[in-house]
């Protein structure tokens, strides 16, 4: 069975549980429905490949999905799309914290943007991703599990240790991070 169909399947099995297992509400996860596919055509257009996981997220109230891509280029791409309008808002590359475009640009270090994250939403750090943005900017992104077992996701930028972006609550997660 093709990689997209099972995915879309899961996404379906996923959005007709009653509940999320991280504590989120049915309102949170009844936002994502009905652009799922629209989505996933979307990031496959503007990175073709394998979809290793997605996720779906509240950012600033609205549902996002994230698309974790392994590309035709050989590279993991980050793909964010809104699921009210299905369209593409976010690219970012995940790279290695030794890519030397990481590195150029780093200027706060591992343990401070961890510390600048956990300021911003307290818990347990159980996740660490390292990116380049698509204007050449870097930045840590951290899953942070909170004391209530939902799931934030933080991303500070590398150069300034400041928030990057609003933080984003993760609804529900189809397949297993690397």
């Amino acid at each position: 069975m093709n990689n997209k169909l099972i995915l879309a399947l899961s996404v379906t099995s996923a959005l007709a549980l009653s509940a999320c297992s991280n504590g989120t509400s049915d309102t949170a996860t009844d936002k994502h429905a009905g652009k799922f596919e629209t989505c996933m055509q979307a990031a496959l257009a503007e990175r073709p490949g394998n979809v290793l996981t997605v996720e779906a997220e509240i950012e600033n109230g609205k549902p996002i999905y994230e698309f974790d891509i392994a590309a035709v280029d050989g590279k993991e791409w980050e793909v964010e799309c809104d699921a009210a309008t299905g369209k593409v808002v976010e690219l970012e590359e995940e790279v290695a914290i030794d890519d030397p475009r990481f590195v150029e640009k780093a200027k706060v270090s591992l343990d401070d943007a961890k510390a600048a994250a956990l300021a911003v939403h307290a818990g347990e750090i159980v996740e660490t991703e390292y990116a380049v943005e698509a204007d050449g900017g870097a930045s840590y992104e951290f899953d942070i599990k909170l004391a209530d077992g939902s799931e934030m996701e933080v991303e500070i930028d590398a150069e300034t240790g400041k928030l990057e972006e609003a933080p984003e609550l993760e609804v529900y997660q189809i397949g297993e991070e690397k």
